[in-house]
């Protein structure tokens, strides 16, 4: 295993999907070049699903813990099912190298300290001194950061439990008092680390005085993603996709009938993601592109209609005029 030189370094962006099949995507990203392996920066998303029991579902608009909340009733329950349905996610990776005993502890210990801070908001709720959407507001940020932080960990300890260097960069600050807005508690987490000997996973979920979900809303790991980048400078920033940026759902419509997107610049990746194509946040490429960082690659690894090889073309970004 070889340490990468600093003009080697990446910030990789892995969502829900993939990170639900992560034995995938320890074979063939983190682990598939043995002469690469340190010196990367996984933004990891929750597993698919769990940010939709934590809140609501994206699509569908299913109620989720936060709505129990909200309402007063029912999220006590609600928080016990999470620990269950969590716990059963860690043992499918078991296989991984996950010691189950410390990643249950660590959902046990995160599920508790949320619990306190939503009953302490419940009680100020009752008692009308605060406004009501500023303390729901602040219960749907404390719910949406336990499932990047649930992630995180788990990959962290699979990846030490292979024989690599890992550090956890947990930025949803659950062991922290400090009032750093999302821009400082990312420069004062990386400030000194040892990006080239290591590898680093951090939370999509970044803790901040403005409140993440307050200002991006779903999609905010790709703004952390995002920020990151400009912050460390890497050669380069990946967004890894369960498939090719497409014209289609190939699931959907054939694997015939989608045309893989290649060469595209910021400006067409902000234009895709406003018409609702998961290419980036709209927010999240803007601050890249004025910081002159590399233009996010979409690299494909994973499956794409029954295929599990990772594929040879990998989607591209080029700047072009973007300067």
């Amino acid at each position: 295993m070889s340490d990468a030189s600093p003009s080697m370094i990446s910030v990789e962006k892995i969502g829900g999907t993939s990170m639900s099949a992560f034995g995938d995507v320890l074979r063939h990203i983190m682990l598939h070049d043995k002469s690469r392996i340190n010196g990367r920066i996984y933004v990891v998303s929750a597993y698919s699903g769990v940010t939709n029991q934590l809140l609501e579902h994206k699509k569908t608009g299913e109620r989720g813990i936060y709505a129990l909340f909200a309402e007063g009733k029912g999220y006590q329950d609600a928080l016990v099912g999470l620990a269950v349905s969590l716990k059963k996610l860690n043992a499918g990776f078991a296989d991984l190298g996950l010691p189950l005993d410390v990643a249950d502890a660590f959902i046990d210990r995160r599920i508790a300290q949320a619990r306190e801070y939503l009953s302490a908001m419940h009680h100020v709720l009752a008692s009308g001194y605060l406004a009501r959407q500023d303390v729901l507001l602040a219960a749907r940020e404390v719910l949406a950061s336990i499932g990047e932080s649930h992630s995180a960990f788990n990959s962290v300890e699979i990846l030490k439990a292979n024989g690599v260097p890992a550090i956890l960069m947990d930025l949803a600050g659950f062991d922290d008092n400090e009032a750093w807005t999302i821009d400082e508690r990312i420069a004062n987490s990386f400030q000194g680390l040892d990006i080239a000997n290591n590898v680093i996973v951090a939370t999509g979920y970044t803790k901040g005085t403005e409140g993440i979900m307050r200002e991006f809303d779903r999609g905010y790991s790709e703004v952390t993603f995002s920020k990151i980048a400009v912050e460390v400078r890497p050669a380069e920033a990946v967004i890894h996709k369960e498939f090719h940026l497409s014209s289609a759902d190939p699931n959907l419509v054939g694997l015939e009938n989608a045309v893989i997107v290649g060469a595209t610049n910021y400006d067409v990746a902000d234009q895709l993601a406003d018409v609702g194509m998961e290419a980036i946040h709209p927010k999240a490429s803007k601050p890249m592109e004025l910081a002159r960082a590399r233009p996010p690659r979409h690299a494909h690894h994973q499956r794409l209609c029954g295929r599990t090889r990772p594929r040879g073309n990998r989607h591209r970004h080029r700047q072009g005029d973007a300067g």
